[in-house]
């Protein structure tokens, strides 16, 4: 559901619900708040359960100081009306304390968003703020003076992240975003040098231009696809191979025509109408196919057996995307038989270099790259035979992260793997 239907109350509840269930926040611990133009700041309550919060726990403190609701307000009220008075601009606030941006904070360091052009962009300036008690009016001060100085995302230090947006769409987003980056980071700094895209890249965000389609009847073909590529958008989420803001997936429709997720729409809370229908020079007239959709089509022209296609930064595959690491595919049976090698390109942009990028894929021999700071490709035969590439894909990466702490890995011998390609016809 589009969350601009909702009320304040259930939006604020909806959006803590999320933030709970993938563990970004504790019981206790966090708070979120959306200003309304008339000055009235709704926002979540002191001691109350975060798993089981709900619109009624919600509260409500007018212009004039004045409350309304079952509850105090948040112990961190005062920073989140300090930042609003000093930043007329941001309506919506989110403050928690997930794993790896604490991990940040305890060792006041800056998570560098530098390393994906789309973390860079959703997550603007990054700040710091020094530490002060929680719920007073120093810390108050202390982060709304980032805020104030540009701020949109301010680490607090030994304490955890404050984060402001236009709306609270963009204030969660903004912090999943920065979540996830911390969570690259920290696991790419067990690989290696972490390497970090230079300005003139950062500051290039090419978008494709596409004419708009010829108005026509859906079929219901096209709508059992756009059902099911939801399904799998909303699968990859939950399984963390996507966040609201990065992700790409494709499915072929006809021998010209394919579908493909919008840009800058929640994965999450995408629904079928949502879905672009699109060729390799138009899109549906009023919407905006994701920036990958070129690369998508030039795929689909290239290779014809090809019938999805699936951009994505997981966290443990984007590991090795940031560092010099080799991420092999020789670890057990299941991983070189369904991702084969996995090379890496170095940076490329996904929509001016999206011919080169599509001519190195292929169904047979390499339906999986890595391109450096940015993610994976990954292709299918159908969107269930992509997916399962890319569930497997980060699967090997965390594997084999995991296995660092325990000695080296010891790859399968090549004769293993001329068994398997024997066994399995593919070579």
């Amino acid at each position: 559901m589009d969350s601009s239907w909702l009320h304040p109350r259930d939006e604020l509840v909806r959006t803590m619900e999320r933030i709970y269930r993938y563990r970004m926040t504790t019981t206790s611990g966090g708070n979120l708040s959306i200003r309304e133009p008339d000055g009235s700041i709704w926002i979540t309550p002191s001691r109350v359960d975060k798993g089981r919060l709900q619109a009624s726990d919600i509260v409500c403190v007018r212009g004039d100081g004045k409350r309304e609701g079952l509850h105090p307000p948040s112990s961190e009220f005062p920073f989140h009306r300090e930042i609003y008075q000093r930043r007329p601009d941001i309506g919506a606030i989110v403050h928690a304390h997930p794993g790896a941006l604490v991990a940040y904070s305890i060792c006041r360091k800056l998570p560098d968003t530098r390393v994906q052009t789309h973390a860079f962009e959703v997550c603007g300036r990054v700040a710091y703020a020094p530490y002060a008690c929680p719920g007073g009016e120093a810390l108050g001060r202390n982060i709304a003076e980032e805020f104030a100085a540009g701020a949109d995302c301010v680490m607090l230090e030994n304490h955890g992240v404050v984060i402001g947006g236009r709306d609270l769409r963009e204030a969660f987003q903004r912090f999943e975003t920065l979540e996830f980056v911390a969570q690259t980071l920290v696991k790419a700094s067990a690989l290696g040098e972490v390497q970090v895209l230079d300005d003139a890249v950062l500051r290039e965000q090419p978008v494709p231009e596409f004419a708009p389609l010829a108005p026509a009847p859906v079929s219901n073909p096209e709508k059992a696809l756009r059902t099911q590529l939801c399904e799998f958008v909303h699968r990859a989420y939950r399984q963390r191979l996507l966040i609201s803001t990065a992700g790409a997936l494709s499915a072929r429709l006809d021998a010209s025509q394919f579908l493909i997720t919008p840009r800058r729409r929640d994965r999450l809370e995408l629904e079928a109408p949502g879905i672009v229908r699109a060729t390799a020079q138009g899109c549906e007239a009023g919407k905006s196919p994701s920036r990958a959709a070129r690369l998508h089509a030039l795929v689909y022209e290239q290779h014809p057996a090809v019938g999805a296609v699936i951009c994505a930064q997981p966290a443990h595959a984007s590991a090795f995307c940031m560092t010099r690491a080799a991420l092999s595919s020789r670890t057990i049976p299941e991983s070189y038989l369904v991702l084969r090698e996995v090379p890496r390109l170095p940076f490329a942009c996904i929509v001016r270099d999206a011919a080169a990028i599509a001519s190195r894929l292929s169904l047979q021999s390499c339906p999986v790259l890595l391109i450096e700071n940015e993610g994976a490709v990954v292709v299918g035969r159908d969107l269930l035979e992509a997916f399962d590439r890319l569930e497997v894909l980060e699967a090997t990466a965390e594997a084999i992260l995991m296995s660092r702490p325990l000695g080296p890995l010891v790859p399968m011998p090549e004769s293993a793997l001329a068994e398997l390609r024997q066994a399995f016809g593919i070579d």
